[in-house]
């Protein structure tokens, strides 16, 4: 299951909401499965990002930039901070690790890249918190600031 044709699409956006977050989509199945992360993601290792579970997106959001009227789920400015596509590690498809709350994938992005995980806390029941954490690889960050 290697090759071009198991290359999907990621998309990060900066989304200034009520409160300022990143939403990290990834294409899964028809849809782009899609997480909040309040401090954004990290190309350290060492900082286990919290990424709380939203709705699911149709795959045209990938390429969304724009404001969110007053009023509406989500309303303010959002803006691509990052794009690009990805690839599962291992032998199991991405829908599968997703099911089983553990994916492990590579990014091809402008300013993600490189290996990176995303962990359920707990299994089972209507938990959306999530970790994303970069994997160590040449891309990941040396030094702690």
């Amino acid at each position: 299951m290697s090759g071009e044709n198991n290359r999907k699409k990621f998309v990060v956006q900066r989304h200034q909401a009520s409160h300022l977050h990143y939403d990290f989509r990834m294409q899964i199945e028809n849809v782009l499965k899609s997480w909040a992360i309040p401090k954004g993601p990290s190309m350290n290792p060492q900082e286990k990002r919290l990424a709380v579970a939203v709705e699911d997106h149709p795959l045209s959001y990938i390429n969304f930039e724009g404001i969110i009227p007053e009023g509406e789920y989500g309303a303010g400015v959002v803006l691509v901070w990052d794009r690009g596509t990805y690839k599962p590690i291992g032998e199991e498809s991405i829908e599968k690790q997703y099911k089983k709350g553990r994916m492990k994938f590579n990014l091809e992005g402008e300013k993600l890249k490189g290996g990176f995980v995303l962990i359920q806390t707990k299994i089972g029941g209507k938990n959306k918190n999530w970790l994303f954490i970069k994997e160590k690889d040449r891309y990941a960050l040396k030094k702690i600031f």
